[in-house]
């Protein structure tokens, strides 16, 4: 069974259950009524027929191309008609009453014919849409919308392409214009160079542009930097623009896979526009990769001079338990001299004979006592400071805040680039600053260092001064306190917020939606504050009862039920299962889905304007299977036959995007959620997120070493439902915090299956991410290790508890989160809006900031919403239960993942970081496919089972999973045969009499 098109345009099934049969296509009596003056049965029946399907479908469909099925239903439910035969019923499309039938049933459902005027408004409407969608697809939708909306009877589908064709040409255009008509003569000339095609040795220019970072060695950078820079001058000349951030995203995707021939290849105007496009999207990119390589460098520093504390403190410790022992003796000496003659004699005699000596090892261990790392920073840094320099002069960094301390700070840094000597004076400071340094601004630990290290009260030394700002600036770009001025990733997240207008009109909805009074905020606070006491009081009450929970010297310890071990019903019929399911091989799954779903239809030319290729089928199979199993293009074309590995590469690079392929994705999605056994798994209600390390070679500036995961690579972060199936991926480097893209899944996810409880590892449960979960309306709730290191906070500093009064610490501070929400609605509407992604807001409010008070807002609103989650978690063991089942359930699927990506040693090959990133999405699309076939094979043979007298029940179902691998055949030969007959995907089949399976 195929699906229909890709639009909302409604079309008839092949087929329709009985429930559909009777829900949808069964007339009323005030339908029958309407023929109770007609005399021939076939004007009632082709009447009936016409007034069901033009309620179902919006437009008049010819009685030929309806099933026959459908036919014989209707037919039957016309009183006093005979059994038709389908001949019969189909001369009345050529009768004189059909026409007049037609208007009798637009006037009774009160349908209006589209007048001629209606395609002007009709364009006005694609024209609107097409400024924030690229698809032909989606615009056709949005028509439809209106169409409904309007009363209009739906015109046929090839008008609506076509206006909505012309309405996109018409909007790409007026965008290819704003652009060149702001290009002067130099610009006009950059880019007539920038498209000269390239000697025979050489790269063009063009390719150039494109260049990524490779592993970030001290070479590499330099060669990178010098290429940003190169590029900044090159993004300089180019004019500024604004366009629809829908139409930038495109134009970028086309810019980059074209070459220099097919770039000279288009019109003028469109060649230049997507140059200058790509031009001031690639310069935002490096700015990007300028602010990684900074932050990397920096926080790398830290990190290993951490390290290099913790091996002097072990390799001290004998000098310092000597130290201890030598004091130890001083004391002693002390007590038992009562004379302050005879101390001072005693204390002479121990010490004196290696005072300095001693004086110097104490203050030796007092330099690096509190766990004060900062002194091993200098080990190192001349190798890494003119690269920080470096990166400090491309980068054009501005505060967000009023407080301009960074800003100052970052001048005196930029004084001090070409100094050489050991320490500078505060009159210098003063006189580059016009102000004297404030100790507030470096922290008690660098300020002694920057000060006592001198020696000399009017000296600072130099190098822990230029290494304290330079952390600084570190910490206050991962926080957002100041950002980089036309970058991506690093810019002001403020201006992608709504303004002050469209808070005051969506507030009210959006209260609604997320069932939240939002809009008085001192009704809030108090709702809050009433949430947490009721919560904290029950848990109380009840902890002396629980046997899960315990208090043990102050600490909280929870005890774990015992888990229950698979029943034999379930192994029994778990190998039955396995015994019926025929060895199938990987290459026939992917070719029974794309069968049945048409998937290769989403992977069209990213200009949409292209001839489809031939075989599109085939190509995208094998595209596919090449990247979603890691074989890669030439190991594909060698595995099968009839393909070239440069078809495979040209249809990845001009067909598939990140966009192209979730979509795809979302379609099986919506498939699997049809399927019957999935319905025993879970309800949709809840996902799981996690991470996996995917292996990377080093040359690229998203590989990374994890410590947590060991070796080089990046983080597969991904969403999986309680039913199983995966919802939404990303693609992270290593040293990023997993928990800020927890809640990206909302605007990613575009299935049926829409959870709004989400659970996660152990790195979701910082504050920000439970403050704006809850504004979103998403519970969060996740795993918790070292439960008995967190805190718990009190409603109110009076408030005490009998029970478990140890495990919480001060009271929240609501009058901070009252101040701030209406900024704080602002962040959660932006989301909802799509004007800004949750992770580019938690990547700000993840790290801690001392300027931003917004960060301080939701850290306090955080706090509330994880001490009741955590209050939860305390006290129900059957909540931590069902949080350990879908992180299982997580884990399940990343080794899943792992194991259909086989090839290649599993590693992934590609060094740029939007093709890795596609890859993820490949492997993950393979992964939801096989789990679509898996439960459709599933299904099929569990019902066979039942009809066979087999014992079924609900419980064994939902002790079942998808992810099965032993009939699964990855390797060998792979032939792709599209020609063979598919057993078609059955949507309708239930495993279990109604009786024991409907009502679940």
């Amino acid at each position: 069974m195929r699906l229909p098109n890709h639009t909302a345009y409604p079309t008839l099934k092949s087929r329709f259950s009985a429930k559909e049969l009777r829900e949808i296509y069964t007339p009323n009596q005030d339908e029958l009524s309407l023929i109770k003056t007609f005399r021939k049965p076939t004007l009632k029946v082709g009447f009936i027929l016409h007034l069901k399907l033009y309620q179902r479908l919006g437009y008049v469909l010819p009685l030929r191309r309806v099933p026959k099925q459908l036919l014989r239903f209707i037919n039957r439910q016309v009183p006093m008609a005979p059994d038709l035969a389908r001949e019969q019923l189909l001369s009345y499309d050529h009768s004189t009453s059909r026409h007049r039938h037609i208007q009798t049933i637009r006037d009774y459902l009160n349908i209006r014919l589209l007048p001629k005027e209606g395609e002007a408004w009709l364009l006005r409407v694609a024209k609107e849409a097409a400024t924030t969608k690229e698809v032909v697809e989606d615009i056709i939708n949005v028509l439809l919308e209106e169409l409904v909306r309007h009363r209009y009877e739906l015109p046929g589908l090839p008008y609506l392409m076509r206006i909505a064709r012309q309405a996109r040409n018409h909007v790409n255009k007026a965008c290819y214009m704003m652009i060149t008509s702001k290009l002067n003569s130099i610009s006009r000339t950059r880019i007539d160079e920038l498209l000269q095609p390239p000697g025979r040795d050489s790269y063009s220019a063009w390719h150039v542009l494109k260049r990524e970072p490779k592993k970030p060695s001290n070479k590499e950078m330099r060669r990178y930097l010098q290429h940003v820079i190169w590029l900044q001058e090159l993004s300089e000349q180019m004019p500024p623009f604004s366009i629809p951030i829908v139409k930038l995203k495109q134009f970028t995707l086309e810019a980059r896979a074209l070459n220099v021939k097919e770039m000279n290849d288009l019109t003028p105007i469109k060649r230049d526009a997507l140059a200058v496009i790509l031009i001031r999207s690639q310069h935002g990119k490096a700015l990007d990769d300028v602010a990684d390589i900074f932050v990397k460098i920096v926080r790398n520093m830290h990190h290993t001079a951490q390290t290099r504390l913790r091996d002097y403190i072990l390799e001290h410790q004998k000098r310092a338990d000597e130290l201890i022992g030598k004091f130890t003796d001083v004391l002693v000496a002390w007590q038992q001299e009562q004379s302050r003659s005879g101390r001072y004699t005693a204390l002479q005699t121990l010490i004196d004979p290696q005072a300095e000596q001693l004086l110097t090892q104490c203050f030796e261990h007092i330099a690096y006592a509190g766990n004060n790392y900062f002194p091993f920073m200098l080990e190192g840094y001349r190798q890494k400071r003119a690269i920080l320099f470096s990166c400090l002069d491309i980068l054009p960094l501005r505060s967000t805040s009023n407080d301009k301390s960074t800003e100052t700070l970052l001048v005196l840094l930029r004084a001090l680039q070409k100094s050489r000597s050991e320490y500078v004076s505060q009159g210098d400071v003063h006189q580059i600053l016009g102000e004297t340094l404030h100790p507030d601004w470096f922290g008690h630990k660098w300020w002694k260092l920057i000060t006592t290290e001198a020696q000399e009260p009017d000296l600072l030394h130099r190098k822990y001064l230029e290494l304290a700002i330079f952390s600084i600036l570190k910490q206050e770009l991962s926080s957002g306190d100041i950002y980089i001025q036309n970058s991506g990733q690093y810019d002001d997240y403020r201006e992608q917020l709504v303004d002050d207008d469209v808070l005051s009109q969506e507030l009210p909805e959006y209260c609604a939606q997320v069932e939240l009074p939002l809009d008085d905020a001192q009704y809030f606070i108090n709702q809050l504050e009433a949430w947490l006491t009721a919560q904290a009081r029950q848990v109380d009450d009840g902890f002396p009862h629980n046997v899960y929970a315990d208090i043990q010297q102050d600490r909280l310890v929870l005890r774990k039920k015992k888990s229950e071990k698979p029943s034999q019903a379930l192994i029994a019929i778990d190998e039955l299962l396995a015994g019926r399911l025929t060895v199938t091989s990987i290459m026939d799954i992917l070719t029974d889905t794309e069968m049945w779903l048409d998937l290769h239809r989403y992977f069209y030319p990213h200009s949409g304007h292209q001839a489809k290729i031939e075989q599109s089928e085939m190509r995208f199979i094998t595209t596919l299977f090449c990247y979603g199993c890691n074989l890669g293009p030439s190991q594909t074309a060698r595995s099968i036959k009839g393909i070239d590995r440069r078809q495979i590469a040209w249809m990845n690079l001009k067909h598939a995007s990140e966009e192209k392929i979730d979509k795809a994705i979302t379609r099986v999605i919506n498939a699997y959620n049809k399927l019957d056994l999935p319905r025993y798994w879970g309800t949709g209600q809840s996902a799981s997120a996690d991470g996996t390390k995917w292996e990377l070679y080093e040359q690229n500036l998203m590989s990374e070493y994890h410590i947590r995961y060991g070796g080089y690579g990046g983080i597969g972060y991904y969403h999986v439902s309680d039913k199983y199936i995966a919802l939404f991926s990303h693609f992270i480097p290593c040293g990023v915090y997993e928990g800020i893209y927890i809640l990206d899944a909302l605007a990613g996810n575009t299935s049926d299956i829409q959870p709004d409880t989400l659970h996660g590892d152990t790195q979701a449960q910082s504050y920000p991410v439970f403050g704006l979960s809850y504004l979103l309306g998403i519970n969060l709730m996740p795993r918790i290790r070292n439960v008995h290191d967190l805190r718990l906070y009190r409603p109110n500093k009076q408030t005490r508890y009998q029970h478990i009064d140890s495990l919480f610490h001060e009271a929240i501070n609501f009058g901070i989160i009252k101040t701030h929400l209406p900024d704080m609605i602002r962040v959660a509407i932006s989301i909802k809006r799509g004007k800004i992604t949750a992770s580019t807001v938690l990547r700000r409010l993840g790290t801690h900031s001392r300027k931003n008070r917004l960060y301080f807002a939701f850290r306090e609103l955080g706090k509330v919403v994880r001490t009741f989650f955590l209050l939860r978690y305390i006290d129900e063991i059957e909540l931590r239960q069902t949080i350990h089942a879908a992180t299982n359930k997580s884990e399940e699927f990343n080794n899943f993942t792992k194991w259909l990506f086989f090839g290649g040693d599993g590693i992934i090959a590609e060094n740029v970081r939007h093709e890795q990133r596609k890859i993820v999405k490949y492997n993950q699309l393979v992964a939801n496919m096989v789990i679509l076939h898996n439960t459709d094979r599933m299904t099929k043979v569990l019902r066979q089972l039942s009809d066979e007298g087999v014992e079924i029940t609900q419980e064994v179902l939902a002790g079942m999973s998808p992810y099965r691998t032993s009939h699964i055949n990855r390797f060998g030969d792979y032939t792709l045969d599209l020609k063979r007959k598919i057993e078609p995907l059955d949507l309708d089949t239930k495993i279990l009499p109604k009786s024991d399976g409907e009502e679940h």
